[in-house]
């Protein structure tokens, strides 16, 4: 049986439309935000509400569908792996970003 250890579930919703591209060897790439929400009650009582966004991409037939049922406001579960990957902005500048990349997805709204 094999374990998988690099594995993420978050539900949330969509900050905005996602972004399709389409590659010459008829490849797709979706990438999306989604906003997570986390309540909690402060030493008042009163409820807080805390907002953490996620970079989210989808490749292949997991981009098709992505196209066809991600849309902005609208909640969806997805199950992932974390990446990361470095790069240089136009600066030249050393960046970082962390991604989840999409196997599974379920429309909830």
């Amino acid at each position: 049986m094999t374990t998988m250890r690099n594995n993420v579930q978050l539900i949330g919703r969509p900050g905005i439309e996602p972004e399709i591209k389409s590659f010459d060897n008829n490849r797709k790439l979706a990438r999306f935000t989604l906003a997570t929400n986390d309540y909690y009650y402060n030493q008042k009582g009163e409820r807080v509400e805390e907002t953490q966004w996620h970079n989210i991409i989808a490749w292949g037939k997991t981009a098709d569908i992505v196209e066809k049922i991600v849309k902005k406001g609208k909640e969806v579960a997805i199950g992932g792996k974390l990446t990361s990957r470095n790069w240089e902005d136009k600066d030249g500048n050393k960046r970082q970003t962390v991604e989840v990349v999409v196997n599974q997805l379920i429309a909830i709204s």
